[in-house]
This record gives structure tokens, C-alpha cells and sequence, in this order.
């Protein structure tokens, strides 16, 4: 009995430990809304609006989603567009999914980096909670930057760097070669959905 009791513990610590990577959100209850805010990835360019991630993220959560996503746009676009947004929309969850466009016109990813900083201090100065999704850089063989990453940690809030990767490396997930189709949409939505189900959202 002593040594099933030791071994339901040790089970316990390490759940808890495989967990523990992941920063805590606040709960959002039924009402609260959450801003899925970026480009064309989030407005769903290649799918249609009912099958955008955040359409479906609203459909996995049982919350309302914005979809404020602007196809084309950037990161210094996005800076500008934001305190409308939140204003608008009075979030209490900001989903950022930006720096595509950046990479693709071969922007300097110090200045990625720079935005996207300066974006997720706008979100966390009013209080809200922040969730960050990496987009990968253009080539072949890729992956979300590092400073993606970094950002996260600096900020303390729950990242995806893996999934949009995931799905635009499977042709059968993308409607054309850097969007995804509705059931990469999906996936997305998916990842998204149990990451913010571990940081405690949902």
C-alpha cells in the first residue's frame, strides 16, 4: 500500500511538473470575450469565415471570438490597429498572430521583435491576458523564430510556436502554399484550444 501511495505521488509531481512550463491565464467565464488579433492567418484567407480558426476556436470554447485578423497586414500595422481594437471589443484575452508579412517582405527581425514587444506591452498595460502564436519564416526547411519564443517568456504568457508549421509543411492542410485550408484552420484551432484549456483559461 506504502508503495502504491509512493508511486500515485510521484505520478502527481510529475504531472504537475510536465505542466508547470506552461504560464497560467485568468479563467475566462461564460461571458468573456476573446480577440483573436492579426493577418490573414486569423482572418482566414483561404477558408471561409466560418471556418477561420477563431470561428472554430469560439465553437471549441464555447466563448465569443473576434476575428480581427487584416490580410496583408504587419506588425507595425498591427501596433497601430490595436488600441481601436481593444477598445471595441473589451477583451479579456488577446490571441497575437503576426510577423508573416514582416518575413515575408524581408523585414529586419529585430524590428519583428521590436512590434510584436510593443504590441504585447499595449495588451499586457490594460490588464488583459496575452497568448502567442509563432509564425514560421519562409524557406523550405523552417520554424517559427526564436525571438517568438523569447517574447513569451518575457512576457510570461502561454506560447504555440509549433502549429502553424505543422500545418503548412502538409499539403493537404493548406489552401494555397502559406494559408491553410479549413481543416488546417481546424488544427489550429485545436492547438489553441488545449493550450489555453493547460494555462488554466477554459
Amino acid at each position: 500500500m506504502t508503495r502504491r501511495l509512493f508511486l500515485a505521488a510521484l505520478a502527481a509531481l510529475w504531472l504537475t511538473a510536465c505542466g508547470s512550463d506552461v504560464p497560467r491565464v485568468g479563467k475566462l467565464g461564460a461571458g468573456d470575450v476573446i480577440l483573436a488579433f492579426g493577418d490573414s492567418l486569423t482572418y482566414g484567407t483561404g477558408a471561409k469565415p466560418e471556418e477561420s480558426y477563431p470561428a472554430v476556436l469560439g465553437q471549441l470554447t464555447g466563448r465569443t471570438v473576434v476575428r480581427a485578423g487584416v490580410p496583408g497586414e504587419q506588425t507595425a500595422g498591427g501596433l497601430a490597429r490595436l488600441p481601436e481594437v481593444l477598445d471595441e471589443h473589451q477583451p479579456k484575452l488577446v490571441i497575437v498572430c503576426l510577423g508573416g508579412n514582416d518575413m515575408l517582405r524581408k523585414a529586419a527581425p529585430a524590428n519583428i521583435e521590436a512590434n510584436l514587444r510593443a504590441i504585447l506591452k499595449t495588451i499586457r498595460s490594460r490588464g488583459l491576458d496575452a497568448l502567442l502564436i509563432g509564425v514560421p519564416a519562409p524557406g523550405l526547411i523552417t520554424s517559427a523564430p526564436d525571438f517568438y519564443e523569447k517574447l513569451a517568456k518575457e512576457f510570461g504568457i502561454p506560447y504555440e510556436g509549433k502549429i502553424v508549421t505543422s500545418v503548412l509543411y502538409r499539403p493537404e492542410l493548406k489552401s494555397d502554399p502559406i494559408h491553410p485550408n479549413a481543416d488546417g484552420y481546424r488544427k489550429m484551432a485545436e492547438a489553441v484550444a488545449d493550450l489555453l484549456r493547460t494555462a488554466g483559461a477554459l
